[in-house]
């Protein structure tokens, strides 16, 4: 029997041929999610999205955390794309990596965390899994640690942090607690204040530390100041936990910013580490990363990575092999690895320059401020101690694009706007 179906207002009748209505279905939609709110807009994103609006031609964007050359174009390094060469010649295959990734990948990222002859790589301490990138890898840890570690739930860490580490390891189920580090009246280290705090943690807690180039500031502990740190923490009985997402970007020398890390295993720590690739080989968008735990036993160790085996395994299986691959052949091909190691130096002293370039532009025109600070931080942020309010007038006035907190991205200057920068940063704080 043949059926038509009308539609009206939005209902509707299906008809039988002599016009009986046999049933009648309502064509809204059931609102599903009512409750869900309107999130706030990432700060950085919002930094460029206006920075993209701007016409003034000398506009800046020093939001952005990604390397730039001195054009203020994306920068492939030239090991990168020799690595990738190999890999394409050697027509090798897309199958799934097991479930803690490239092993090469993996045991190269170890040893260039710890160093090669580290007791831990040569006594099978370390678990070390592949992750997606370093947020991936700090996710991998938090998600470990709320499971397993049986001691505290409480990460602490630094004031200033980087803005992903307290969603990362409050989604994780951990609790998240500051502890001092910036001291805003010098634009330094507050070590003073970080002891205290580190003192009066309980037993058991984690603490986070940045190995090194520390987000957002750029602010870094001396080597002595590591080592007194490391005491503490350790007479605490305190589970030191790091993220090292710059190693070789921040000082051009990747065992000077391994010091941190490599100085806590050499006075008995154990530790939890997170690196990434995305920074020093920038392999942004490959997401190469790794997560380690060091362990006391070759035992402990292997029931360590059966449990986060099983934790990575419904998280998203198995983790991207393209990017594991090119880092692992620029790790592991001694020329390629020697090519690598200028070239992330070079990254290095370019962000340094700019940054001795800021400071000197600033004394020559006329500023009697003291931007010391500019220099004596490190890696590809810059804590500037400037106020919101001159934030502000520095966007609206100067079309220079940066967050609320004063916090720049110095591989967004160049040899062409450094001399702007720094009129403009003068003018807003005479």
């Amino acid at each position: 029997m043949a059926v038509q179906a009308l539609r009206s207002c939005g209902t509707y009748v299906r008809l039988l041929s002599n016009n009986a209505p046999v049933s009648f279905v309502h064509s809204r939609n059931v609102a599903w999610w009512p409750n869900v709110e309107m999130g706030p807009p990432d700060a950085i994103l919002g930094v460029t999205e206006a920075f993209k609006r701007d016409t003034n031609p000398n506009k800046i964007n020093l939001g952005v955390g990604a390397y730039r050359d001195d054009n203020g174009k994306p920068y492939v390094l030239p090991s990168v794309l020799k690595a990738e060469k190999a890999i394409l010649e050697a027509n090798m295959d897309k199958e799934y990596a097991g479930i803690t990734g490239v092993p090469d990948f993996t045991k190269a990222a170890a040893e260039l965390a710890f160093g090669a002859d580290s007791p831990v790589l040569k006594n099978s301490l370390n678990c070390t899994t592949q992750g997606i990138s370093g947020t991936g890898s700090l996710r991998i840890g938090a998600s470990f640690f709320a499971k397993w570690y049986s001691k505290s739930k409480d990460f602490w860490i630094p004031t200033p942090s980087w803005g992903n580490h307290t969603p990362i390891f409050k989604h994780a189920g951990l609790q998240v607690k500051p502890y001092r580090y910036y001291d805003p009246s010098t634009c330094g280290f507050d070590f003073k204040g970080a002891m205290e705090d580190i003192s009066k943690m309980p037993e058991g807690s984690v603490i986070v530390l940045h190995a090194c180039a520390h987000n957002p500031t750029g602010v870094d502990p001396k080597k002595e100041q590591w080592t007194e740190m490391s005491k503490v923490i350790k007479d605490k009985k305190l589970f030191p936990f790091f993220d090292m997402a710059y190693q070789g970007f921040a000082s051009g020398d990747i065992d000077r910013d391994a010091f941190a890390v490599r100085q806590f295993v050499a006075d008995g720590h154990q530790v939890a580490l997170a690196q990434s690739f995305a920074k020093n080989m920038g392999l942004y968008g490959e997401r190469a990363g790794a997560f380690t735990v060091t362990c006391d036993s070759v035992d402990e160790a292997s029931r360590v990575m059966s449990q986060i085996k099983i934790l990575i395994r419904p998280m998203y299986s198995n983790p991207p092999v393209h990017g594991a691959r090119i880092a692992a052949k620029i790790l592991n091909t001694p020329d390629l690895r020697s090519q690598w190691l200028k070239e992330v130096k070079g990254m290095a002293d370019r962000i340094i320059m700019m940054r001795t370039q800021l400071r000197d532009g600033l004394a020559k025109e006329g500023s009697t401020k003291n931007w010391q600070h500019i220099t004596d931080q490190i890696g590809m942020f810059c804590f500037t101690g400037l106020k919101p309010d001159q934030v502000e007038k520095l966007t609206k006035d100067f079309s220079v694009y940066l967050t609320k907190d004063g916090r720049i991205s110095v591989a967004g200057l160049s040899s062409k706007n450094v001399g702007y920068l720094a009129k403009a940063m003068h003018e807003v704080t005479k």
